[in-house]
């Protein structure tokens, strides 16, 4: 079992370094080199089928008031992250992006935005977020995911484990429902999908940073973000809920968002 295991790592590893060259694009402000194997109009494509299945099966919230809040919320986030990515030449990172912004019933603390600038907020995370700046804290922290495109780093590299060699294009055809799941525990749909899978330090650091810079082009404080993963960290259990399961919570976590806050607030006018 081992010696399979073993195999398959070099194997991954080897089409890896080759299809770095062939893949390799550069996160925006980061600087890092990435590399996302699976073209982005497949995963905006499956970004929309799995966002329409999604609404069809939730109910929208009741609460007129925190459903215009997070409508509020993203429309200004969405002219701040395409007024930093324009200003820094990386507007092609959203030339696929149609937004919307959709509050749901659900009692999990949860929240994500796919490619393509779908974006889904849970009730359940509401009473952590408690305002706009809160609200504003998560968004914009789930947008950079997807403005970074992590979703495509973990689903390309989950996607090597489960199919090899075979071509990735090729495996999304011809494996629908596996490609399909894959996709669903990579953006964070909810525990009724299945476990979902965790994004690294590296990208919650590079989403935490973006984040705090597009909070504060949109007039939102980038220093709310010390209390609302204060207030995470509060609420936490020993089975952690959904959305801390992708977003590991510690102190080195929140000293480093500290430490992104005197770049963060070059961009915050107090509007």
């Amino acid at each position: 079992m081992k010696t399979y295991f073993r195999n398959n790592l070099v194997k991954v590893g080897l089409l890896s370094v080759i299809l770095t060259f062939q893949s390799c694009t550069t996160v925006p402000l980061i600087g890092r080199k990435q590399v996302s194997l699976l073209p982005e109009s497949n995963m905006v494509e499956m970004s929309l089928t799995n966002y329409s299945q999604f609404l069809q099966t939730n109910k929208p919230a009741a609460n007129k008031t925190q459903t215009d809040m997070v409508k509020r919320v993203g429309a200004k986030m969405s002219v701040a992250v395409e007024k930093y990515l324009n200003d820094n030449g990386f507007a092609d990172r959203i030339a696929d992006f149609k937004w919307e912004f959709n509050l749901v019933e659900n009692a999990e603390p949860n929240a994500w935005c796919m490619p393509g600038g779908k974006v889904v907020f849970y009730t359940g995370i509401l009473p952590m977020t408690k305002n706009d700046a809160g609200v504003a804290v998560v968004m914009s922290h789930e947008i950079a995911h997807a403005v970074a495109r992590h979703g495509n780093e973990r689903m390309s590299q989950q996607m090597l484990v489960q199919f090899g060699s075979v071509a990735l294009t090729e495996a999304i055809k011809t494996k629908p429902e596996k490609t399909q799941a894959i996709f669903q525990s990579a953006y964070g749909l909810g525990a009724q999908y299945g476990v979902m899978l965790p994004y690294s330090r590296t990208h919650e650091y590079e989403a935490d940073k973006l984040g705090l810079i597009f909070m504060a082009i949109a007039g939102y404080n980038p220093n709310e973000a010390i209390g609302f993963w204060e207030r995470m960290a509060a609420n936490s259990t020993a089975k952690n809920p959904e959305f801390l399961s992708t977003h590991p919570l510690e102190q080195n976590r929140i000293d480093a968002i500290k430490g992104f806050l005197p770049d963060a607030m070059k961009y915050y006018t107090g509007k």
